[in-house]
């Protein structure tokens, strides 16, 4: 089992990468794109959706939304949190999901790619996305940048949450720069978990160059939701591609 696909983790780990204030934040980041994008209706594609809090925001302004995830827990929690909407949930892996010419709009945000051992198969998702793209369709991408990463790197962080949960992370870079090994341990209530899990890092450029090889018109590199430029002192790594009319 490849550590994404443990939904012990994704449980576990819940409280520590969705806390109140990041799923609220789902309702501006979500302002944010369709500014950036200016993509104001149609079909939304919510790739690796986690628990929905921009499927929802997206469906609450008149979106047609899909939102995929391979992790039947997380989607429990999207359906738990958006019940009142009408979305598309779909439990699938990212490299399957595939619906040609159907969205007006697809997005992948919270580092939510480069998670697969072969770089193929990332290459794979970002082809699945091009076709599922209408013509002239856009494509947000949200992730923490190779720029910022060396920038801020530390070997070992430790961090104390609510509800008495420490987490304890090990990153090692390996493959040149070009992944990220992580160990996290978890410690609560006098006992502790590990979890290891590995993925890709990206630079701009070599995001952007990923992008323009599945088949995108043009990509275009930001620091943030917000649209400030992007560089070494860029909190996060953002790239808006569009398929060709």
């Amino acid at each position: 089992m490849e550590w994404f696909e443990n939904d012990d983790f994704w449980r576990e780990m819940f409280p520590v990468m969705f806390p109140a204030e990041r799923l609220d934040a789902g309702a501006q980041q979500v302002e944010q794109i369709v500014k950036l994008t200016g993509v104001e209706s149609g079909a939304v594609l919510d790739l690796c959706c986690g628990p929905g809090r921009h499927s929802q925001e997206f469906a609450r302004r008149g979106f047609a939304v899909t939102g995929v995830d391979r992790s039947p827990f997380l989607l429990e929690r999207a359906r738990t949190r958006a019940s009142a909407e009408s979305i598309e949930w779909v439990q699938q892996d990212m490299r399957e999901f595939r619906r040609a010419g159907a969205f007006d709009l697809a997005c992948n945000l919270f580092t939510s790619f480069g998670y697969f051992e072969s770089e193929e198969d990332n290459q794979r998702v970002l082809r699945n996305v091009y076709e599922s793209l209408k013509p002239g369709g856009v494509f947000v991408m949200e992730l923490l940048g190779k720029e910022r990463l060396a920038r801020v790197w530390q070997s070992a962080i430790c961090t104390d949450y609510p509800g008495g949960i420490t987490v304890l992370q090990r990153p090692k870079v390996s493959d040149d720069w070009c992944k990220v090994e992580n160990v996290w341990v978890v410690l609560k209530d006098g006992a502790y978990r590990t979890y290891r899990f590995t993925h890709w890092i990206y630079s701009g450029r070599e995001l952007k160059e990923l992008l323009l090889t599945a088949g995108f018109a043009e990509v275009e590199l930001y620091g943030d939701l917000g649209g400030s430029t992007y560089g070494v002192d860029a909190a996060r790594l953002i790239a808006v591609s569009r398929r060709a009319r």
